[in-house]
């Protein structure tokens, strides 16, 4: 019997582990680095590290086996040259990254999700020397006004999801990205036609951005406005209609802004981040209760007119604009808005967000809208407001003035007109914040 013991306990000792399964790799180029996901059936351990002469990146998986195709990963535009695999003798998985550029690696392991199973991520962040120049931005409002020159109108386009994550899925495979990537491009295409207007797009293609990372590129353009692109689903497909959102600090308006408020706020975890290194700015930023007022009053403005322009051939969730806690509106200083084009989980809707005409309709709305806002409520120093005095000789910056309309606080005129909130109490001798539709305000030099 002891014999008998022995070699059965032989045998389990000596049966190797189920190895983790490569079910796919797949790759998204982003413009400050690539993204390679390896796709796994459970967790690994790995290691990274790299070889000169030539420059190569190698990533050893223990107890794992690759079942993917390489051939056809698509490795063009990216800074690997070629991608060899090889098993190795104690059941490594090893991936060899023959590089063209120099990248710096980052890698971590994610759990499994509604969207994913277990996955390896390897971010091959572009360095200094590889890096593309830097974007032109326009200048903040402070800026023109001490030079006396004009700016054009920034309006970040934010297309949401991309890359690893699809956003929401409707029939026939339809997925978010798609639908919102092209109404982004839409309602750029209209913007950068019109004279005045500097658009740029969150996201070109098809690649993730994190949430906090929409709402960096936006401050680093010095954005006069956020406007972030969605057509999400509900877990009743009858859902429908399309519907504008502006940050809310209360809470959702209704259970369905609730629902699509968490979706939203937890797609890092499907993109992929890690951390949150820019938290403390950002906190920082809310405490400028100057700059908030003014976003959230701007917010309402720009999405009381997009709203109404989609209500004229689209069916409005509600007849009014919603409120939610969306990450990706809290913006301090920059008006934003999120538009959800439709319910991509409702057949009707997601037939019509797969059609190129219906997108243009929606593009239309939203840029109409922006540019609507814009005309009645043009910065401080650009060609917008210049041209909407009449175009002729820019006043000196001594002569400047501002008539208090509705919903002006002397706050948001402050920020509006890149002075100082003391600064202008001073110059109309103010004691306090009390103003009155129809008065007309002194705007200092600085």
């Amino acid at each position: 019997m002891k014999g008998i013991l022995g070699v059965l306990a032989a045998l389990l000792l000596g049966t190797p582990a189920m190895a983790a399964e490569i079910k796919n790799v797949r790759i998204w180029l982003a413009p400050d680095h690539t993204r390679l996901v390896f796709d796994l059936s459970g967790p690994v351990k790995h290691k990274v590290f790299s070889l000169d002469n030539p420059d190569r990146l190698v990533v050893d998986m223990e107890d794992s086996r690759l079942l993917a195709n390489l051939d056809r990963l698509g490795l063009q535009d990216s800074p690997v040259s070629n991608m060899r695999e090889s098993r190795q003798a104690d059941g490594t998985q090893r991936f060899v990254l023959d590089l063209n550029s120099t990248v710096k690696p980052r890698s971590f392991t994610l759990a499994p999700n509604d969207q994913y199973g277990h996955r390896l991520v390897l971010d091959l962040l572009k360095t200094g020397a590889d890096k593309p120049a830097p974007v032109p931005v326009q200048q903040p409002a402070a800026v023109a006004a001490a030079t006396g020159t004009l700016r054009d109108v920034v309006v970040a386009i934010d297309a949401g999801h991309g890359g690893e994550d699809p956003g929401a899925l409707g029939p026939g495979g339809l997925r978010e990205k798609d639908v919102v990537i092209a109404i982004a491009k839409e309602v750029y295409r209209r913007l950068d036609a019109t004279p005045g207007y500097k658009p740029v797009m969150v996201r070109k293609s098809d690649y993730y951005v994190s949430l906090r990372g929409r709402t960096k590129l936006a401050r680093e353009h010095n954005a006069d406005l956020f406007v972030s692109i969605h057509a999400d689903a509900f877990k009743d497909s009858r859902a429908n209609g399309a519907s504008v959102w502006v940050i809310s600090d209360r809470g959702a308006t209704g259970e369905v802004g609730r629902w699509l408020a968490q979706k939203e706020n937890s797609v890092d975890a499907i993109g992929g981040v890690v951390s949150l290194d820019d938290k403390d700015e950002v906190l920082a930023g809310v405490l400028l209760d100057m700059s908030m007022t003014f976003s959230m009053e701007g917010s309402r403005q720009v999405a009381d007119r997009v709203h109404k322009n989609i209500g004229k051939f689209a069916r409005m969730h509600k007849p009014f604009v919603e409120q939610a806690g969306f990450v990706v509106l809290k913006s301090p200083g920059i008006p934003s808005i999120l538009v959800e084009t439709g319910f991509i989980s409702n057949p009707d809707e997601a037939r019509k967000l797969k059609s190129s005409k219906y997108q243009s309709q929606m593009a239309v709305a939203i840029t109409e809208g922006v540019k609507d806002y814009f005309w009645h409520r043009p910065p401080a120093m650009t060609h917008l407001a210049h041209r909407k005095n009449g175009g002729g000789q820019l006043a000196s910056l001594s002569d400047r003035t501002h008539k208090v309309s509705r919903g002006d606080t002397l706050s948001v005129i402050a920020v509006r007109n890149g002075v100082s909130l003391s600064a202008l109490r001073a110059a109309n001798g103010l004691s306090n914040d009390k103003i009155r539709i129809g008065q007309v305000l002194k705007i200092p030099s600085s």
